[in-house]
């Protein structure tokens, strides 16, 4: 029987070289998972740490549960010290430009021919064909893969609010891990596993490729497109505050009726069904909203909890540090920073047997776990003392 706090990943050595947020969310997954995953910095430390903007808090996000070494990997010395760390490794991840690795000598085809049971993930922009060799970023390919048509309004592709494809791919690199990793207790052997963002994407438009393949119809963008249900959208309540409520059912357009104190509505004919009220929905939509501008959110929601109506208010980012659901559910946990303060982090969506993978070590400061790595190397004397303070990069 499994000790009570072993971690399902315990044991598993993943060795890192990667950057912003595609293949380090494949690493920080399998860290919280229990796995020891130790992130190889350039000297000087992952560009990630430092970016401005909306990119200023991926490092954080992402690189929790991982140890840091600092190699210069364009230097014969540091090859070599990587080479032999990857030896010792279950996994390496990676999500450098195409043809990076494969001109340093650290690509699966020269890697395996030694290592035969390593697993080694590529997070590229393509998978092999036409593509590969392109360079992608998640909006890049947020455009080309449908997303960005389906979310904004007719003639403005936008970009989703995250990086949704960057995430996810991420995701699917573990995902593939475990998969190679169950398959190699079969037959001994590990294999590449290669996770794309351009494919991503697709699968994230795949139900709208259905949907035209189905009706033969282009299907429209999210907000012009043809709700299957009447009363699915975002309303103004007094104040300006915004709420969206959703009816879904017959009974549920009822009750929504019954709580707004107008049951009148659900008794005229043109709203008596969800197919009528859908052939009338700007008039049901504008009427609805005539009479939610006098109702105030916080007299109504509770209203809405208590009858059982989908309703979700429209919250910001900032808003989540204290949303009382992820409090109580134990999805924020504390984490030290790598400057020594502490952040509130949002934890893998799932429970294990009732568990929660946290957080279990502190964000890792440049290059704070490298003599600590690089003393179980046999070959660490040809280590020069200077390796982690010259100026490469392998970015």
């Amino acid at each position: 029987m499994n000790a009570p706090n072993r971690l399902p990943l315990d044991g598993v050595r993943v060795v890192e070289f990667t950057h912003m947020v595609m293949g380090p969310t494949c690493g920080m997954i399998l860290a919280d998972l229990g796995a020891e995953v130790i992130k190889i910095e350039p000297p000087g430390g992952d560009k990630t740490r430092n970016l401005p903007g909306l990119g200023i808090g991926f490092f954080r996000t992402f690189n929790r549960n991982k140890k840091s070494v600092v190699l210069d990997i364009d230097t014969p010395e540091g090859r070599a010290a990587a080479l032999e760390l990857i030896g010792q490794c279950d996994v390496m991840l990676e999500n450098f430009r195409p043809g990076l690795m494969t001109k340093l000598g650290l690509d699966y085809e020269t890697l395996s021919k030694r290592y035969p049971r390593l697993i080694y993930v590529s997070h590229k922009g393509f998978l092999p064909g036409p593509y590969e060799h392109r360079l992608a970023l998640d909006e890049v390919v947020q455009m080309m893969g449908g997303l960005s048509y389906m979310t904004g309004p007719v003639g403005r592709p936008l970009r989703a609010g995250t990086s949704v494809n960057d995430i996810m791919g991420g995701m699917f690199g573990a995902i593939g891990v475990l998969a190679a990793m169950r398959e190699r207790d079969a037959t001994g052997r590990g294999q590449e596993v290669q996770s794309a963002l351009f494919e991503n994407c697709v699968f994230l438009s795949a139900q709208h490729m259905q949907q035209y393949a189905m009706t033969g119809e282009p299907p429209p963008p999210m907000p012009a497109r043809v709700s299957a249900w009447s009363v699915y959208d975002v309303f103004t309540l007094a104040g300006g505050e915004q709420l969206f409520i959703g009816a879904v059912s017959d009974k549920q357009f009822v009750t929504l009726c019954d709580v707004l104190e107008r049951p009148d509505l659900a008794a005229e004919p043109p709203f008596a069904s969800n197919a009528q009220r859908v052939a009338v929905r700007p008039e049901l939509l504008a009427r609805l909203g005539a009479i939610l501008k006098d109702h105030r959110a916080d007299e109504l929601v509770p209203k809405l909890e208590a009858a059982g109506i989908p309703y979700a208010p429209i919250v910001r980012p900032e808003q989540l540090f204290d949303d009382p659901h992820l409090k109580a559910s134990g999805g924020l946990a504390p984490m030290e920073t790598d400057d020594g303060g502490t952040t509130e982090v949002v934890l893998l969506p799932l429970l294990m047997g009732g568990r929660r993978p946290g957080v279990r070590q502190a964000l890792a400061r440049v290059g704070e776990h490298t003599q600590e790595i690089l003393a179980r190397l046999t070959g660490r004397a040809r280590l020069k003392p200077d390796l982690a303070d010259r100026g490469g990069s392998h970015g």
